[in-house]
């Protein structure tokens, strides 16, 4: 679910700054396109070893490293486009149900004390021997 919320989130961010220049809803829409790269990095912790960021962004991505901060971070970015609907109907509803799924997915992982699984693919154990 957070792989697929980084898409929907870019996709129906960007396509809403386009199609609609309702002040309210251009802030909404940009703040959509900044959750997705917060959720690639998230997602994708190999990124925070290649990619030139700060020491500050590192340790704030660092934070989500649980089930329940992730359900937590995905929550509040649910919430926010959730608030966007109330200003005015849009796309942006796609991307409040995948991030508001994403939220559920891991909080119950959460309660069943399930680990987070990382994968080859994305950024998980073994990328390092893999590169080499």
């Amino acid at each position: 679910m957070g792989v697929i919320c980084i898409f929907i989130c870019f996709a129906v961010g960007l396509s809403t700054i386009i199609t609609n220049l309702l002040s309210w809803l251009l802030l909404f829409s940009i703040i959509c396109l900044i959750c997705a790269p917060i959720i690639l990095f998230v997602e994708v912790p190999f990124l925070l070893r290649i990619c030139p960021t700060s020491a500050k962004f590192d340790a704030f991505i660092r934070r989500f490293s649980s089930n329940y901060m992730r359900a937590a971070i995905y929550g509040v970015m649910s919430a926010i486009q959730w608030i966007s609907i109330s200003v005015h109907s849009s796309a942006l509803i796609a991307a409040a149900v995948t991030l508001f799924l994403a939220a559920v997915c891991y909080l119950l992982a959460g309660v069943k004390g399930q680990a987070f699984q990382g994968s080859k693919a994305l950024g998980g154990q073994g990328v390092a021997q893999m590169i080499i």
